[in-house]
């Protein structure tokens, strides 16, 4: 059982006690409350490493929307639709973007499914570890059509203190068509703060003490076995879920 207690305006977690273990078992997880298990990367000056995806230009294409507090990736009449919980700071999730993640974008891109992201900030206490800075400029990239892009960027940017403006501003540079006036001052200003809180407690609600974590009608997968965090042995989960592989 996860305990909460929420402060600021923004409705985000500031304290929580659980262990990733109730949640993933023998593979592994950010677990409400624990410290992000970052280190995907060394850190290079005050604003930390850029990195960009390997399938950037694929992810270029890919159309993003916002619903509600979820941001939907992918085309709207894809047959099967996939539920990403993700926290920027979250080291875990880092190693998933770059394996399962990846996947799953490549079968968006192919339109054989959409993803909604839910984007937890659970692991930011009082702004120790920017996920509430990186999740507002997450959804800043959503309204400038770059999420997909950018959301792989981050991830792969993943500094081992916390996010800051600057490495935010940093990371979006690399990402061709969304630097500029209106994002850099959602960014400044944290424009979306309301709506992290939203997506914060729209995760709570699925009743996940943890992250990363993908779901497929209502059900995890690819979390107990850590096949989420190797690509090719994802693609087989998810094929035996009905996604990829032949399906149309």
């Amino acid at each position: 059982m996860v305990g909460v207690r929420k402060t600021g305006r923004a409705g985000r977690v500031v304290g929580a006690v659980v262990a990733a273990a109730l949640l993933f078992g023998a593979a592994a997880g950010c677990g409400a409350g624990e410290g992000s298990g970052a280190g995907s990367g060394s850190v290079s000056g005050a604003a930390g490493v850029v990195r960009t995806s390997p399938i950037a230009d694929q992810l270029a294409k890919l159309p993003a929307r916002v619903d509600g507090a979820k941001i939907v990736v992918g085309d709207a009449a894809a047959p099967r639709t996939a539920q990403v919980l993700v926290d920027p700071r979250c080291g875990y999730c880092a190693k998933f973007e770059g394996a399962g993640g990846e996947v799953l974008l490549k079968l968006a891109a192919e339109g054989k499914v959409k993803v909604e992201y839910l984007l937890a900030s659970f692991l930011d206490r009082d702004g120790a570890s920017g996920s509430v800075r990186a999740v507002n400029a997450l959804r800043a990239s959503a309204e400038a059509g770059k999420f997909a892009e950018y959301q792989a960027a981050v991830f792969a940017s993943q500094p081992k203190a916390k996010f800051t403006d600057g490495h935010l501003l940093a990371i979006a540079a690399e990402v061709p068509g969304l630097r500029g006036e209106a994002f850099d001052r959602a960014v400044a200003e944290q424009t979306y703060e309301g709506w992290v809180g939203e997506a914060e407690e729209a995760f709570e609600a699925t009743g996940a003490q943890g992250t990363p974590m993908v779901r497929v009608d209502g059900r995890s997968v690819g979390s107990k076995d850590g096949a989420m965090f190797d690509a090719a042995a994802f693609a087989q989960t998810l094929e035996a879920v009905g996604i990829g592989g032949d399906t149309p």
